[in-house]
């Protein structure tokens, strides 16, 4: 059994690095399922549609300039990308550069809790997905 130890992933949106203040990053890779189920068949059949991309992110709800709160605001309601990298190194076969380019945010939620430091989970739907595991 192999496991891999994530300690210095990369997470840009909208070409601004926000890694220092990301906690988690799940990026779904996925394409609408279409029914293709047609009289006769003895089981459903599906074939694949568009892609339905979606990347959620906890980050820290910090207010700094080109920090959490700058970034993110301004992008509500517009298209940007995506990237996610499992360490800081060039794009590898071993640290592949997950893209989602076009990628949609609908809302940009706030929360805040006496005592405690204050995060935000976002999601950001639609683009397009695609890999790098090459370059600089």
């Amino acid at each position: 059994m192999t496991t891999t130890y994530l300690s210095n992933p990369v997470v840009t949106v909208n070409n601004v690095d926000l890694t220092d203040q990301c906690t988690a990053a799940t990026l779904t890779y996925r394409f609408d399922q279409l029914e293709a189920t047609s009289f006769g068949d003895t089981a459903r059949n599906f074939v694949k549609g568009l892609q339905n991309n979606e990347v959620t992110l906890t980050l820290y709800n910090s207010f700094a300039a080109t920090e959490t709160w700058a970034t993110l605001s301004a992008l509500v309601g517009d298209t940007f990308a995506v990237t996610i990298k499992p360490t800081s190194g060039a794009p590898s076969p071993t640290n592949p550069l997950l893209t989602i380019s076009g990628a949609f945010l609908a809302e940009l939620p706030n929360a805040f809790t006496m005592g405690e430091l204050s995060t935000v989970d976002v999601t950001i739907v639609g683009g397009s997905y695609t890999v790098v595991t090459t370059g600089p």
